[in-house]
């Protein structure tokens, strides 16, 4: 009995000290409570003091630091992303904000030839301890040059890290993760989920990198995704478990350094997988995973791999057309379904 009540304290304890917040909040208070901890540590971007961010995502924060360590700045993605990168150089952590990781583009010659090689160009005498981060992939009608998704971009330059949270919990854990880590890190968030809510502790805790979470368990399916587009994964699990089909859902969480071992485990139980990725079809994350698996894991497959993308043109801006160029429910419920060999 005294356990039985031990444990039942134990998880009120627990339920009581979580707090529901929206992700914006959570990566405000992720911000917030490292800047505290460290004076080196400063916020910098377009529109990320007097106007709290342009997603708020750092409301109060200006007040609380004063304009030295939230700065707002010109539209000059390049500048600030190059002043970031050498202010690590003398002792300081920049948290850099892209509106969005579409104009990181101008400014993705100071991520890559620069932040993701100092530390070996310097032999080691200079860590890069950085975090660029904003949203990616598409939010709505927001037409070409607006939707795409780096990913898979980033993820390819050895010396960075690259992590896409789905919910406030991991947000907040990861970034603070990511704002102690000495290397650069790419911390992508989506501009549909900045009002999502989720349960968050109020007691500080931090996620380490690179590692997966498995978010339902199941026996006959793996789908991995990360991202905003899990939520698809979700409605396809909840529809699938009515016929019967139990799936096993992993989100990535990180995708540099993967989990390798999470999805490996995942594969080796169900013999099926699918990835769910919100990204152009070809040379992405889904495709390195899909080489990977089958490379280790061929015997074990009682199918072939599926993978779920974007459509392979530019993110139109008309919303009939955008349903189409997204992936969904029904592309994962019919994609578990062909690796299950059910007809149709």
């Amino acid at each position: 009995m005294n356990i039985i009540c031990a444990e039942s304290l134990k998880f009120a304890v627990k339920y009581y000290l979580m707090k529901t917040i929206q992700f914006r909040q959570a990566i405000a208070q992720a911000m917030t409570e490292e800047m505290r901890r460290d004076e080196s540590i400063y916020l910098m971007g377009e529109e990320v003091a007097e106007y709290n961010g342009a997603y708020k995502a750092s409301k109060g924060m200006l007040d609380e630091f004063g304009e030295k360590r939230v700065i707002d700045t010109p539209i000059s993605e390049l500048g600030f992303a190059g002043i970031g990168v050498g202010s690590t150089m003398t002792g300081n952590r920049p948290i850099i904000e892209f509106m969005t990781f579409n104009f990181a583009l101008v400014g993705i010659d100071q991520i890559i030839n620069n932040a993701a090689k100092i530390r070996q160009m310097s032999g080691g005498q200079f860590p890069c301890p950085i975090v660029f981060r904003g949203p990616t992939a598409s939010a709505g009608q927001l037409a070409a040059t607006h939707s795409q998704a780096f990913e898979s971009w980033y993820a390819n330059c050895p010396g960075l890290k690259v992590i896409v949270p789905s919910n406030p919990y991991d947000a907040k854990g990861l970034l603070k993760a990511a704002i102690r880590d000495n290397d650069p890190v790419i911390f992508m968030e989506s501009e549909q989920m900045y009002g999502d809510k989720g349960e968050v502790p109020e007691d500080e805790y931090i996620l380490p990198i690179g590692v997966a979470d498995i978010k339902r368990k199941g026996t006959d399916v793996t789908i991995v995704s990360f991202g905003k587009i899990i939520k698809e994964a979700y409605k396809a699990a909840d529809a699938l478990a009515k016929e019967g089909i139990e799936c096993e859902i992993i989100d990535l969480r990180t995708i540099r350094p993967m989990d390798h071992e999470a999805i490996m485990t995942s594969v080796k139980k169900t013999n099926r997988l699918v990835i769910l990725e919100e990204a152009w079809p070809f040379g992405n994350i889904a495709t390195e995973i899909t080489y990977q698996v089958q490379n280790e894991l061929f015997d074990y497959l009682d199918a072939p791999i599926e993978k779920i993308n974007t459509a392979d043109t530019p993110a139109p801006f008309s919303p009939v057309l955008l349903a189409e160029w997204l992936p969904n429910s029904e592309d994962v419920i019919n994609s578990v379904k062909k690796v299950m060999y059910h007809k149709k």
